[in-house]
């Protein structure tokens, strides 16, 4: 497979599953397992579920009986989520129910997750603009929210290339692009979530959630290689002669297990 060859978007999110699992911070848990404790059934809202890895990691580390409400515009990743919920339990094997609702989740409203009492996200923040970040963090301020495995811009290749920092520069331009008059927060959209949630008085608690990409992560690192390489070049057309022999090399080292690779993330806990 070339760079310009990548893999459809839930084959994407598949793969990609057992990465955001490791990275993300499970000592936030502590935190939201605190704020849950009560008779009543949990009930979670997913923003933007994919094909529903956040549910699949969260539902299996609470404990208690859980809903959860899994919120995207793609009606097939949504059946494709709630599919694979079904053996999902609760940590202590509690029941877990699904529901899904299908939409634009910048348009929801406090009313909309008013019956929550959490609210998730996973790799999601980055292809929002700031104005809808504000709609989403008033939608959900009242209630514990846990924001997972939003990418920071920063990546690390071993061995490193000259070639390396050109890409990564033009590649979070790439993120930082208009979309339909749409300017995408990227590698800010942590740092502006969090600041949204400040302004309403909310105390948020972040961490580090990095992927670290070694020789057994090797499909995963070749694919997230294609479409790091990919998007610098679409922002940058003039980089694709430059990274011919680039790409090469970097596939050559990711089949044979010696490309690393380090993509740093925040997860972002606003207790309520």
């Amino acid at each position: 497979m070339t760079v310009e060859e990548t893999m459809p978007f839930a084959d994407w999110l598949r793969l990609r599953e057992p990465a955001d699992a490791a990275a993300r911070a499970e000592d936030l848990l502590d935190v939201v397992r605190t704020r849950l404790t009560g008779d009543r059934p949990t009930v979670v809202h997913d923003l933007g579920s994919g094909t529903g890895s956040m549910s699949r990691w969260l539902a299996a580390r609470l404990p208690g009986p859980q809903h959860w409400i899994l919120h995207d515009r793609d009606a097939d990743l949504l059946a494709r989520a709630a599919e694979g919920m079904t053996d999902v339990t609760a940590a202590d094997g509690a029941p877990v129910t699904v529901s899904t609702r299908c939409g634009d989740l910048t348009r929801l409203t406090a009313a909309d997750l008013a019956d929550g009492s959490l609210i998730t996200a996973s790799a999601l923040l980055d292809m929002l603009t700031a104005e809808e970040v504000d709609r989403v963090v008033a939608a959900c301020v009242g209630r514990p929210t846990l924001f997972a495995v939003s990418v920071t811009g920063r990546v690390r290749l071993t061995p490193a290339d000259p070639l390396d920092e050109a890409v990564r520069a033009a590649f979070n331009d790439h993120q930082r692009r208009t979309v339909d008059g749409r300017r995408l927060l990227g590698p800010d959209a942590a740092a502006v979530t969090a600041a949204a949630f400040a302004r309403r008085g909310v105390q948020v608690r972040e961490r580090p959630s990095p992927w670290r990409l070694g020789p057994e992560h090797a499909d995963l690192a070749a694919e997230w290689f294609r479409g790091w390489l990919g998007a610098a070049r679409a922002q940058r057309p003039d980089l694709t002669g430059p990274t011919l022999a680039y790409a090469q090399r970097r596939l050559a080292d990711a089949a044979a297990g010696r490309l690393t690779v380090l993509v740093e993330h925040r997860d972002i806990l606003a207790e309520g």
